[in-house]
């Protein structure tokens, strides 16, 4: 059964969290992340990604850029723009996006879980990218990015939030660049408390939806504080990480689509017969045609949209060969482009649903091959998946909205 504990976060004063609070590290790159903390002197991303107050070539892997994330952190805290809380406590956290809204609970999970598998995995991670993050967790001796966990929602639990929105004043509530709506409440009524971890004892399994590298770093950085402890009993810090976690009924998969370079060597003429021997033809325009059900997937090439349909003697079954990104890989990346490892090769790019498929168009326009739109991968797929103990391709998943990082701190010593 599921375990989870309150905490006593380091989180901002309430004045200064829609300055600080920042889209999580890995959404940019190097270069978006040294323009996204211009003029923004608060941004916890100058804290999540130190390297932006350094030179384009400097090491960003080098020891003294995580030290100055670091000490920025001690900076801010210093300067009164975070506060600790006196008691362990949780949070819930409401996001809403275009209408739509999703409520975590704010809570350490066990790293024992992780390691007995009752957190539950759908992704391998880069060791190169665990690192970074063991790293930065080593340098400020804290997790600052939660993982984003799923859980088969329970009346319980659904009832006892919209009980704490009814009747208490959220603790902070403000909109972010993308006008995501983010509302807070604290959560550290001692009968309250204990209620929710009570219904969590009850809960078979929790999901990592997103944050596969934040929480293997995480467990990393935990196990070799364990081994460093003689006096080690279970219950530090350290043997916990931060994270959501939300029902997996309210949650929604966007869409992660493809661009395929030209230095596959294909012309459009050649890739299009190619396609054409996977997939059937249902209709072409000018402007985006958006895959409209499993099945489907969406292709931009030369100056031509394409809905394309898999045909039926290569569809096969099961949680991970009947994915729709399992059909493409299997069918169309591997045997057509010869990419056989989508994590390494530069012959292939991803883009989020978030940027839409005139993304895809924008980027095949000025130089790539084509792009696929992909139907997008649902919840039942994933917890399919990963109850199966099963692995998912790469980019499977595209979740929105994105937690922010730098409301919630959790110290590995407190």
């Amino acid at each position: 059964m599921a375990e989870i504990r309150p905490f006593k976060a380091i989180r901002p004063q309430v004045e200064h969290v829609g300055a600080i609070a920042a889209l999580p590290y890995d959404v940019y790159t190097r270069q978006e992340a040294k323009k996204a903390v211009a003029g923004r002197p608060l941004s916890f991303l100058n804290i999540d990604r130190p390297e932006t107050a350094f030179s384009a070539d400097a090491d960003m892997y080098a020891p003294e850029v995580y030290e100055s994330g670091a000490e920025y952190l001690k900076k801010l805290q210093k300067e009164g723009y975070y506060q600790s809380e006196e008691s362990p406590a949780y949070y819930l956290y409401e996001l809403t996006m275009k209408g739509r809204s999703q409520t975590g609970l704010v809570a350490c999970s066990a790293i024992s879980d992780y390691e007995n598998d009752i957190i539950k995995k759908h992704e391998n991670t880069l060791k190169a990218k665990e690192e970074d993050r063991i790293r930065h967790i080593t340098a400020l001796g804290a997790q600052t990015g939660p993982i984003f966990l799923a859980y088969k929602g329970v009346e319980a639990m659904k009832g006892l939030q919209e009980e704490i929105k009814q009747t208490q004043t959220p603790l902070y509530e403000f909109s972010d660049a993308d006008e995501v709506r983010q509302r807070i409440w604290l959560i550290d009524e001692p009968e309250t408390v204990a209620k929710i971890t009570s219904i969590f004892e009850e809960i078979p399994a929790t999901y990592i939806a997103d944050g596969h590298h934040r929480a293997a770093s995480a467990v990393a950085v935990g196990k070799k504080l364990r081994e460093e402890n003689p006096e080690h009993t279970g219950k530090e810090e350290y043997n916990y990480f931060l994270s959501v976690l939300f029902a997996a009924d309210e949650l929604e998969i966007m869409d992660y689509n493809r661009v395929i370079k030209r230095s596959v060597g294909l012309t459009e003429d050649e890739t299009m017969a190619k396609l054409l021997e996977k997939f059937t033809l249902l209709k072409s325009a000018s402007e985006p045609l958006k895959p409209e059900k499993k099945g489907q997937v969406a292709l931009f090439i030369g100056e031509e949209w394409y809905l394309l349909e898999e045909k039926s003697d290569y569809v096969l079954s099961g949680p991970v060969d009947g994915m729709d990104v399992s059909y493409l890989q299997r069918e169309v990346l591997g045997p057509i482009f010869g990419i056989e490892d989508p994590k390494t090769d530069k012959n292939i790019s991803f883009v989020g649903g978030i940027k839409g498929l005139k993304e895809l168009e924008k980027q095949v326009k000025e130089g790539a091959l084509c792009a696929f739109g992909m139907y997008p991968t649902s919840m039942t797929e994933l917890l399919a998946v990963a109850d199966g103990g099963l692995l998912m391709p790469p980019k499977s998943t595209w979740f929105e909205p994105k937690l922010l990082s730098g409301i919630f701190i959790h110290s590995l010593t407190d």
